[in-house]
């Protein structure tokens, strides 16, 4: 996994000189909050570039005086291998690395990834939360090569991780960002915007760390690419307090192999490799670079498509069902309602099943039926679309009512939920294994109810200690 380089573009055709200090067209967004994909804009407003706050090797991070909490991060065209030792200027690479970056930053953000990433400013630039940075790299492997090789003899390359491999590395360039272990991080006793770094912080970014990477890893697999491995930083908002995906994820970040071949590689490993920096050969790099970001964008994107449509049998089921409909949302999932009995007008429940199995779009029904559930069994043995029960049982008649989900005759496979969001996230785990954004916001979920139950006990143990 390599770094970034030296001397940058600036501002470009973004920034203004009046006086002394530079101005900037940006639009204003709460610092804490990113704005969804399809948000409508906000008002545009000229704001005074700050002090450059920081230079990497491959970017500079300035502050945003009229934007509290806020800093422009600006890409260079510039690319760098082996901690700067090769470096050289790459026309074009800050475009086509902050497009690569706000794509990714973007999928994550909607998926329910906290990260930094607030919005795109211009060709070259984002703005973002800022952060303290904790000064380590997470590195996570699904296949073996590169530096891991050196670093365990006998590995044979393309030897695969299950789990996902989990390293870190200290960023230090002096030492050559040498590697280190949980304990030496929890020893260092960093302390970033009030927050130190204990065993609760370190076990929060290892699981996002991982989170992160499956979520990319699947997102990639339609454009039929490998994600073989990856680093990411995290920094702590100084607003919110929270530890958060920061930085950036570009080209330079990760090893991509179309079809999973290596020879076809379209990462940053490619100017590694070069023996030779020609200029014909740094436009095989740069065109590498460009194939990455016009196909990033489509990970945005699916060609995989469902609905859920909820079935109730009494209007004054409603309530319920609107339970589950908002769930489905959540998901990205469009769900309908239609009122039908199975009791009462069999024909037109199986015309309504028909109507949804007719025009070809992937449905999920969820029946809804109380007191004498006819409606999920109906419907499951005459239809080969997977079908779930979600009872609004009563507090009068509900530990009788419910049998009429369980018991059912052979041939016949509707399972049973009780939680409207549970049967709505149910509903998304089935889509979700052809559909990497529903996918993406599953793994998100559960990743954020890890962290939540992390914090909990932490908050506890204080309290109690």
């Amino acid at each position: 996994m390599g770094g970034g380089g030296a001397a940058g573009s600036g501002l470009g055709n973004t920034v203004h000189q009046r006086g002394h200090l530079p101005l900037l067209r940006l639009c204003l967004v709460p610092a804490a909050q990113a704005a969804p994909a399809g948000a409508m804009a906000p008002v545009a407003t000229e704001l005074k570039l700050g002090k450059k706050i920081s230079e990497g090797k491959t970017k500079e991070v300035y502050e945003l005086p009229d934007v509290a909490g806020c800093v422009l991060m600006q890409s260079k065209d510039q690319i760098t291998a082996g901690n700067a030792a090769r470096k050289d200027h790459m026309e074009g690479k800050a475009a086509i690395s902050n497009t690569t970056a706000t794509c990714v930053f973007q999928l994550l953000h909607e998926s329910g990834i906290k990260t930094a990433f607030v919005r795109k400013h211009g060709d070259t630039a984002f703005i973002a939360a800022q952060c303290e940075m904790i000064p380590i790299e997470w590195v996570c492997r699904r296949i073996a090569t590169g530096s891991f090789l050196k670093r365990n003899p006998g590995v044979k390359e393309g030897y695969k991780f299950y789990p996902p491999k989990i390293e870190m590395f200290y960023k230090d360039d002096a030492a050559n960002d040498p590697q280190w272990s949980e304990e030496q991080l929890i020893e260092a006793k960093f302390c970033f915007a009030g927050l130190t770094i204990g065993q609760t912080e370190v076990d929060i970014m290892a699981h996002s760390t991982q989170a992160i990477f499956e979520i990319l890893e699947k997102s990639w697999l339609p454009q039929n690419c490998t994600l073989v491995d990856m680093k990411i930083e995290f920094g702590v908002n100084i607003t919110t307090k929270e530890i958060v995906l920061a930085d950036v994820i570009d080209n330079d970040s990760w090893r991509l192999w179309p079809s999973g071949d290596r020879s076809q590689q379209k990462d940053k490993q490619s100017y590694r490799d070069l023996k030779e920096v020609t200029p014909e050969a740094l436009q095989m790099v740069k065109r590498n670079f460009e194939w990455v970001a016009e196909r990033v964008e489509l990970l945005l994107k699916t060609k995989s498509h469902g609905r859920v449509v909820v079935l109730m049998g009494s209007s004054s089921d409603l309530g319920h069902c609107e339970k589950i409909k908002k769930a489905c949302a959540n998901f990205g999932i469009p769900c309908e309602l239609r009122v039908t009995s199975a009791h009462k007008g069999p024909d037109e429940t199986l015309r309504i099943k028909a109507e949804y199995e007719g025009d070809g779009i992937p449905t999920v029904f969820v029946a809804v039926a109380g007191s004498s559930n006819g409606l999920g069994p109906v419907l499951s043995g005459n239809t080969s679309y997977p079908v779930v029960n979600c009872p609004p049982l009563s507090a009068d008649w509900g530990s009788q009512d419910v049998w009429s989900s369980l018991r059912l005759p052979s041939g016949l496979g509707c399972p049973t939920i009780l939680s409207p969001e549970g049967a709505a996230q149910f509903a998304a785990q089935i889509f979700g294994l052809s559909n990497h954004l529903v996918w993406a916001k599953l793994r998100s979920s559960m990743l954020n109810t890890w962290i939540s139950l992390k914090q909990a006990d932490k908050k506890l143990r204080e309290c109690t200690l």
